[in-house]
């Protein structure tokens, strides 16, 4: 986890080393959130060998929950986050409880499906804006509190809430829980005769993940101040996937340092040219081929 450590208080001292201006600042704060929904997703593919292709989908659940109440003139965090969080799981339970059942290319294309449909009905809710999107004219309260508001208390809300969600996954995967989720992604048969059943642990692992990235889609809201159907998206759900496997798919390190390669990546290069996606794209391509084991391998051989 040092390298992690490494983001984590480069993050925490990024604002006082020329990085406190409000466009610093919310950049900062999406590689941070961003960061918390490829964590949620390296729970699926590196701690279960769950490649998901609608991971997003659990993502925008969480940001339209709070379109939903910011709607409803419900606006503090003491609610909006517990229900976020509540309806991303719900879906992860409701989606994963079928598409767990498969494997390897059909649970790919499954989880796809899945996400398609969330996306298609959020670009059809009419009343929350359709394929526009939502503005959010403010962030959430706190206790009635406007504390959001302040860029640099949102900049640490975010950073702690990362640290937390690589403690919790870190204690998840090192527990006896994790210890049959990971024995289940290598030899599923064996685990089976050994008496467990790699179900219900996937299934659970799933939900946790949705989960976080509910909450994760709470921030992005709320960060943005703006929702749209894209959220649900599978290229957003391809972005995540690509984060995880940039970074290292063998350490839970490797989800946070490649959001913050990917997404600082993506920024440098929409500075230089409007066609940036033309270097984007074979730059990740050539980056798997030869990056092997990620960005916290190539740290580990420096």
């Amino acid at each position: 986890m040092r390298a992690a450590l490494v983001v984590l208080a480069a993050l925490a001292a990024a604002p006082f080393l020329g990085f406190g201006e409000g466009y610093s600042l919310t950049l900062l704060a999406r590689v941070m959130i961003l960061a918390m929904a490829a964590v949620s997703l390296w729970l699926l593919v590196g701690g279960a060998g769950l490649v998901s292709l609608g991971h997003a989908a659990m993502l925008g659940i969480g940001a339209y929950a709070v379109v939903v109440l910011d709607d409803a003139r419900v606006t503090d965090a003491v609610v909006v986050v517990p229900v976020a969080m509540a309806a991303a799981s719900l879906f992860a339970l409701a989606t994963g409880a079928v598409a767990i059942r498969t494997s390897g290319v059909h649970f790919i294309m499954i989880t796809l499906a899945f996400g398609q449909m969330a996306f298609f009905t959020a670009s059809s809710l009419a009343a929350y804006g359709g394929d526009d999107g939502y503005t959010l004219y403010g962030r959430m309260t706190v206790l009635g509190h406007r504390w959001l508001e302040d860029r640099m208390v949102f900049h640490y809300l975010c950073l702690g809430l990362l640290a937390l969600v690589l403690l919790g996954t870190r204690m998840v995967l090192g527990s006896r829980f994790g210890r049959v989720l990971r024995a289940a992604r290598e030899n599923p048969v064996r685990v089976e005769a050994v008496g467990f059943s790699p179900y219900p642990y996937r299934l659970v692992a799933y939900v946790l993940a949705g989960a976080v990235a509910g909450l994760a889609g709470v921030l992005l809201a709320n960060a943005a101040e703006f929702v749209a159907p894209s959220y649900l998206a599978w290229q957003r759900s391809g972005d995540l996937l690509f984060m995880v496997i940039l970074g290292g798919l063998g350490s839970l390190q490797g989800a946070v340092l490649g959001a913050v390669g990917f997404v600082l990546l993506e920024e440098w290069l929409g500075h230089l040219t409007e066609h940036w996606r033309l270097i984007f794209g074979p730059l990740l391509v050539l980056s798997v081929l030869f990056l092997k084991g990620g960005l916290v391998g190539v740290l580990r051989r420096g």
